[in-house]
């Protein structure tokens, strides 16, 4: 009786409970404040005047410009280029600008230019296409002085007539710029990519890259800004670009260098910047200002066509991944220490701005360049910072702050500052003068060596590169990227090093760690790769997630994590739908998961989006031959042949086929192909000579 009444009562007060939580809600009880929205540059220049004021000044604030006489920079008064037999034009037409060159079908077209994109030293331009697409020129205006050899048309490549069809032409998907440029170009910009239509539907808060690009959206802070609540202390914000750490830099010590006493500074405006000053992966639509940098983008590590061996910029990668290798990053310098943040320019002139941390009797000296004052040599970045040319006329300064090594050019085969200003010397040459001057960094040991034996297989480069992720002393990035190559290494060596990686405190090291996984067993996987399906950062978490995907699980607490992880993967991929890759990459996942009828929709969606991209065409015929469909491989791969005739995979692909087949002077063909487009990978010749010993 007790216990019946107990639950009677019991069961009574949670109606009560419910009944008053439904009331509540109908009579609009408390809800979550809606998230922030952008308010626009115009807004936030009414309170922080002289912040716009300087805002006003910066390439930021002309980053892209709706076209006119005020923003165009180049010479629309029919100018003309012609590049590799192919002359364009530019004019005006009704007050308008518009150029007249090869359209996307291959003829001569006549396209208005609707925006200005970029500044200084170069400005393209964006035309608009069907499906709200924007197609920037390949076709740029050199904004330099004439005395520095600008203020002419140029091409961004020169030596190549790109033709139409071609992703790299100016019509083609690499240079769409709703996906190749636009969220770092412009405020609060989002995509909005339908995949069905093929076609964008993208909008912005500002055009050019504002307050709030960096800020996150200011509603909430022009809430706070109205009401004055001062026990606010995000003031509306989601993230704090103030230096928050107690601390102060201290006096040169006995190396006259400066270094921060107190906290560890947590880099907050690295956060904002590296969005758009790395190699990057987006991995959403739209920034959330909220999220880490590591939770919006997956950074590229130290990998090879980006970097050299040794972590100096080769490709196109930016600040990012160089800065993250740098003593002043460990050291706790961050990006507004150097570059005030509202003007974009230098915090001082010169050898200067090193002075700020590095005493200028000691090493602006001749003592230390070994130049004259005035020369070239005599200046800190010629030395520390070299730089690169991109885009042909950018010159972009290596931020890895780094001592030249000549003694690495001549045994791992890295550029070096010495022979880059003095073109006419060699590298001993360098190395002789460096050691006469009491240089001691030559001969020591250096990362760099160990990733040059990772990329090249040479022998003993497992425990080497093993040795490097576990040294605390190295930079994460570093670390990072020699774990990611021990993937070409399996064995205990490498799995000792994998299993201390998985672990750190550094994202970066973990990054490289999972995806070192790659070669293990399934079981092995799941074991080491589990625990990271929690990570705080999702570029972590995802990674995870793919090592998973095909791996059985017999935990429905972890299935359900797995689950969880895999959905974040493919949302993820999907931000870039317009992109054939994300595609290619669900149709490997499905692959994984056996859904064969779902990888052949997957890799046909990436056709769809370009018929030409080989990689999809080559795993449909893979798909083909694992699913007994033999014969309807030889369509793809001929496909894929005629689409890139210098790609040695897709001869390669197309022989194994033909001996199958049975068809071995055909085969003989496709793999000679092969093997002349890219002699130095031995499958190629191994086939070659098996299949000729046959005939």
């Amino acid at each position: 009786m007790r216990r019946s009444l107990w639950l009677g009562l019991l069961a009574g007060l949670l109606l009560s409970i419910l009944a008053g939580i439904a009331l509540i809600h109908s009579h609009g009880g408390p809800e979550a404040p809606p998230p922030p929205s952008y308010v626009g540059q115009a807004i936030c220049g009414q309170c922080h005047q002289s912040e716009a004021k300087a805002w006003e000044g910066s390439h930021h604030a002309k980053s892209m410009q709706a076209a006119s006489e005020a923003t165009v920079l180049g010479d629309f008064n029919d100018a003309s280029l012609t590049v590799q037999g192919l002359t364009s034009r530019f004019f005006k037409r009704d007050g308008k600008f518009f150029v007249q060159t090869e359209g996307p079908d291959g003829a001569m077209q006549d396209f208005p230019i609707a925006y200005s994109f970029g500044l200084y030293p170069l400005q393209q331009y964006l035309v608009p296409f069907p499906g709200g697409k924007l197609q920037a020129l390949s076709l740029a205006w050199d904004s330099r002085p004439k005395a520095q050899g600008g203020q002419h048309w140029f091409s961004l490549y020169p030596d190549e007539r790109i033709k139409a069809g071609d992703p790299l032409h100016w019509t083609g998907r690499n240079q769409t710029w709703n996906f190749m440029c636009a969220d770092c170009h412009s405020t609060g910009l989002v995509k909005g990519y339908d995949l069905k239509s093929d076609s964008y539907q993208t909008h912005w808060s500002d055009v050019d890259v504002a307050c709030e690009s960096c800020h996150g959206p200011a509603s909430a802070h022009v809430a706070w800004a109205k009401q004055g609540s001062p026990n606010d202390q995000s003031k509306g914000f989601a993230l704090s670009l103030k230096e928050s750490a107690k601390g102060q830099w201290q006096a040169p010590d006995e190396r006259g260098i400066r270094h921060w006493g107190g906290e560890p500074r947590a880099n907050k405006a690295e956060e904002v910047c590296a969005g758009c000053h790395s190699r990057r992966r987006a991995l959403t639509d739209g920034v959330d200002h909220s999220k880490p940098f590591l939770s919006s983008y997956v950074p590229s590590l130290l990998g090879e066509g980006l970097y050299r061996a040794d972590g100096q910029i080769e490709d196109e990668v930016f600040e990012y991944g160089s800065f993250q290798q740098s003593k002043m990053h460990g050291a706790g310098v961050t990006c507004t220490d150097c570059h005030e943040p509202h003007g974009g320019k230098l915090r001082a002139e010169g050898n200067a701005l090193c002075g700020q941390c590095h005493d200028a009797a000691r090493f602006d000296s001749t003592q230390h360049h070994h130049h004259k004052p005035g020369e070239a040599g005599a200046e800190c970045v010629s030395c520390h910072m070299p730089s690169r040319t991109y885009m042909q006329v950018h010159s972009r300064r290596d931020h890895s702050f780094r001592l030249p090594r000549p003694d690495l050019s001549q045994t791992i085969g890295v550029p070096n500052a010495c022979t880059q200003c003095h073109s006419g010397k060699s590298d001993g040459w360098a190395s002789q003068t460096l050691t006469g001057w009491g240089v001691k960094s030559l001969g020591t040991p250096h990362s760099g060596t160990v990733i040059w034996k990772g990329r090249t297989g040479a022998a003993g480069g497992d425990g080497e590169l093993s040795a490097v992720a576990q040294d605390s002393a190295v930079a994460p990035i570093i670390r990072g990227t020699a774990l990611e190559l021990l993937a070409r290494w399996p064995g205990s060596t490498a799995l000792q090093a994998i299993v201390v990686g998985l672990r750190d405190s550094d994202p970066l090291v973990r990054l490289g760690a999972v995806r070192a996984l790659d070669p293990y067993k399934p079981d092995l996987r799941r074991q080491l790769a589990t625990a990271l399906l929690t990570d705080p950062v999702l570029a972590v978490r995802i990674e995870a997630a793919r090592q998973l995907a095909g791996v059985k699980t017999w935990s429905p607490e972890l299935a359900a994590s797995e689950q969880a992880g895999l959905a974040a993967w493919e949302a993820t991929e999907l931000a870039s739908a317009e992109r054939p890759e994300t595609h290619l990459n669900l149709g490997a996942l499905r692959l994984e998961q056996g859904k064969p009828a779902e990888v052949e929709a997957a890799f046909r969606t990436a056709l769809a989006l370009d018929p030409k991209f080989v990689p999809a065409l080559l795993n449909l015929a893979d798909l083909y031959r694992a699913t007994n469909r033999e014969a309807e491989a030889e369509q793809p791969l001929r496909q894929a042949v005629a689409a890139s005739p210098d790609d040695a995979d897709a001869h390669y692909a197309l022989g194994l086929w033909l001996v199958r087949q049975k068809r071995l002077p055909e085969a003989l063909t496709a793999l000679g192909r092969a093997m002349v487009l890219h002699p130095e990978d031995p499958r190629y010749r191994q086939a070659y000579e098996l299949v000729k010993q046959q005939r």
